[in-house]
């Protein structure tokens, strides 16, 4: 983990990170894959990311998937209905519910760029991609983010894998087996120069 957070650090802290530099015209968006059995060091290991970027002048917005679904369904008054119907709806029904009242282009990313738009900040951070499974996918959020966040450079904490290949491109497979899906506009974090 100590490599990884000095790489991390190196990279986000960099003036061709932080100035877009070498992405052509891509988004500046990037995967930080790691193991889903290491997501309790991996959270660690971001707040610790924030607190040093911080302290080196780098502003972080921290987005936490999982925090702001809870934050959107409790202002909208549908938390506790969605506690009391848990129980009895099947997973299916449950799962179709949320991805209804959470979809990412009406309801997540505008909460999301109203952050963007009240915080000054230099990189943001998002994270909670596993515990959103699967009523909110990685790719979808990238997808839908890409005319909001394109002015700042983006990180997404990944439980699972970024890969490239010729044969297949590149896809997000969460947890190391959930093949989330293709997604060609993002680079792994850990193949960026420092």
């Amino acid at each position: 983990m100590k490599e990884r957070f000095h790489h991390l650090f190196s990279v986000i802290s960099g003036k061709r990170f932080l100035q877009k530099q070498g992405l052509g015209n891509e988004v500046p968006f990037f995967i930080c894959p790691f193991k889903p059995e290491e997501s309790v060091e991996m959270e660690q290991l971001q707040k610790q990311l924030v607190n040093r970027l911080e302290q080196s002048g780098v502003r972080v917005l921290e987005i936490n998937l999982y925090d702001l679904s809870v934050k959107l369904l409790k202002e909208r008054e549908i938390w506790e209905q969605i506690l009391d119907v848990e129980q009895s709806t099947s997973k299916a029904e449950l799962k179709e519910l949320l991805q209804g009242v959470l979809d990412p282009e009406t309801h997540l990313v505008p909460a999301v760029a109203s952050q963007i738009k009240s915080t000054e900040f230099d990189v943001m951070f998002i994270s909670g991609v596993g515990q959103v499974f699967p009523y909110i996918r990685s790719h979808n959020v990238l997808n839908n983010l890409q005319s909001t966040a394109k002015e700042k450079p983006t990180v997404m904490f990944f439980p699972g894998d970024y890969t490239h290949s010729l044969e297949s491109g590149a896809s997000l497979d969460l947890f190391g087996r959930l093949h989330d899906d293709k997604y060609y506009r993002a680079f792994n974090i850990f193949h960026c120069e420092v």
